[in-house]
């Protein structure tokens, strides 16, 4: 019987690890570490990141229109929602669902990893637009600051779930 041990092969980032592990797509040897897990099979890094490069298909100007767009309506959603009080829990996510909405037909549905944050980044800053200036005028005023800023305690539960609700429909997460 012949001995038929396969070469000995190290890791292309970890010359010291011995490893039978391969690229599947590169055909690269790879340590367990070095390894993703794909549907197809274990991927070098190298080639996972040039795949997922494919995907990013954002141009620049899409994310001045995502801050105008995602801004914009969060504001405009945050002064009609400052009339409901307790039912912003229930408002705030549908607002956040038109908000996803609109910045992914302005973006025409291209995609990047950066435009979901930036469009919660965008609504975060438009939703606490109106408590950062009721704050302000309530700082100033020194009438009752107490009673005050428990009123602001709605339109900051709006902005947080405004805020949660553009990110995760834009990074594809349905709950």
């Amino acid at each position: 019987m012949a001995d038929e041990s396969p070469e000995k092969q190290y890791c292309y980032v970890h010359p010291d690890r011995e490893t039978l592990l391969r690229c599947n797509r590169c055909e690269r040897p790879m340590c367990t570490s070095c390894a993703v897990l794909t549907p197809t099979g274990y991927r070098c890094r190298e080639c996972v990141r040039g795949q997922q490069k494919i995907f990013d298909t954002a141009r620049w100007w899409d994310y001045p229109l995502t801050v105008l767009t995602a801004g914009g309506l969060a504001v405009l959603g945050s002064l009609v929602a400052g009339w409901v009080g307790f039912f912003i829990i229930f408002i705030a996510p549908i607002v956040g669902t038109i908000i996803a909405e609109a910045v992914r037909f302005v973006v025409r549905k291209r995609r990047s990893r950066r435009l979901p944050l930036v469009a919660a980044g965008a609504a975060l800053v438009g939703s606490l637009l109106r408590v950062i200036i009721s704050l302000v005028v309530l700082l100033l005023s020194n009438a009752g600051v107490g009673a005050g800023l428990l009123g602001l305690l709605w339109p900051a539960v709006f902005a947080i779930l405004v805020t949660s609700t553009v990110y995760y429909r834009l990074k594809g997460i349905r709950i």
